[in-house]
């Protein structure tokens, strides 16, 4: 029976080891998360969340660093940041680079985005199914979009038309397009170099989400807001395939965990919900002009804007991809989430 007993207990505590949880024979990995927002940007907290929560479901074997504020590179250098392993995760505005993610130019034509939260949700699952072609050296996390911005500035602008000869800091590329279209001028500036590009008189008019104008101070330098969901701006966290791909398959399986729908929308939601507040504050304060469209204008605005959509489909054939079944499943999606206009 001693015997017996004995042997049993021998047999389990061989078995114990191989038993325990895997992460005890990770390799601990440090991971780099680079933003180029400010420590007050909402993302900031949220992605501290997120990075916190993978330590945590890795059993640490995972650390996570955020740098927030450009610390590691500049915002227009962020894709190639993660594709190059300056940093592993990195905070990604497609439009900084035009004409290099023609597909996801889809998500910043204008007037296609009603709402962040919903968009978000739309965007997220459409483009993952075309970011592994158009994003093939990183891998995607999540893509998501903003509150729907507006156009701000020195001057009220009411028509497509009112924009000629007017300087304009554009969120994005195809916005950019739009100005130029319209007989504007562009003026290149990230976001945190917007308010002196406008202070010093570079740039006149910007467009921007609601509760970033006051994050970046942008509301001591314009006057006018156009009150309509003009545009939205697509965002993606991009993975460094490498560092990825030298996790062991637990690991891997966190960060998976961690690249879904429902993180892309714990992750920005609080910034949605931010821009959102910011149009309140916005048409509460003195010096401010926060002004409508009537049907007539912004009907004008939506039928001046087509050759914009026309310019994206020859962008995405030359690319090679279908932009007619892109932008259909697009549709399909939006109407899907209730996200479209």
């Amino acid at each position: 029976m001693r015997k017996s007993l004995l042997a049993l207990l021998m047999a389990a505590a061989a078995i114990v080891p191989a038993a325990g949880p895997s992460q005890a024979q990770d390799k601990t990995v440090n991971l780099k998360v680079s933003l180029w927002v400010p420590p007050a940007h909402p993302l900031v907290p949220a992605t501290q969340a997120w990075a916190a929560d993978i330590e945590k479901a890795s059993g640490g074997t995972i650390k996570v660093t955020v740098f927030p504020s450009e610390q590691l590179g500049k915002a227009f250098d962020h894709y190639d940041m993660a594709r190059d392993g300056i940093a592993d995760v990195t905070y990604v505005n497609p439009g900084y680079q035009p004409g290099r993610f023609p597909i996801a130019a889809a998500g910043q034509l204008p007037f296609v985005f009603s709402d962040g939260k919903k968009g978000t949700l739309a965007l997220n699952e459409w483009y993952h199914k075309y970011a592994p072609t158009e994003m093939k050296d990183t891998k995607l996390c999540f893509a998501f979009i903003h509150d729907p911005g507006a156009l701000h500035g020195k001057k009220k602008i009411l028509l497509p038309s009112d924009l000629s000869g007017v300087k304009v800091r554009p969120a994005q590329s195809t916005i950019g397009e739009m100005v130029k279209m319209f007989g504007g001028t562009n003026v290149q500036a990230s976001a945190p170099e917007s308010r002196d590009a406008i202070e010093r008189g570079v740039a006149d008019e910007i467009t921007f989400p609601w509760g970033s104008i006051f994050l970046f101070g942008i509301d001591k330098v314009v006057k006018y807001h156009m009150d309509v969901p003009l545009y939205t701006t697509v965002f993606t966290y991009n993975i460094n395939l490498a560092k990825y791909n030298a996790m062991s398959d637990a690991q891997k399986k966190v960060i998976d965990d961690h690249c879904t729908p429902e993180w892309a929308s714990k992750v920005t939601d609080p910034w949605t919900d931010f821009e959102a507040n910011g149009r309140t504050k916005m048409k509460a304060l003195q010096g401010h002009e926060v002004y409508p469209l009537t049907a007539d204008q912004l009907a004008e605005w939506k039928k001046a804007v087509k050759p914009l959509r026309d310019s994206w489909a020859e962008a995405v054939k030359k690319a090679g991809g279908d932009a007619e079944k892109i932008e259909a499943d697009l549709q399909a999606t939006l109407k899907k989430y209730e996200a479209g206009i």
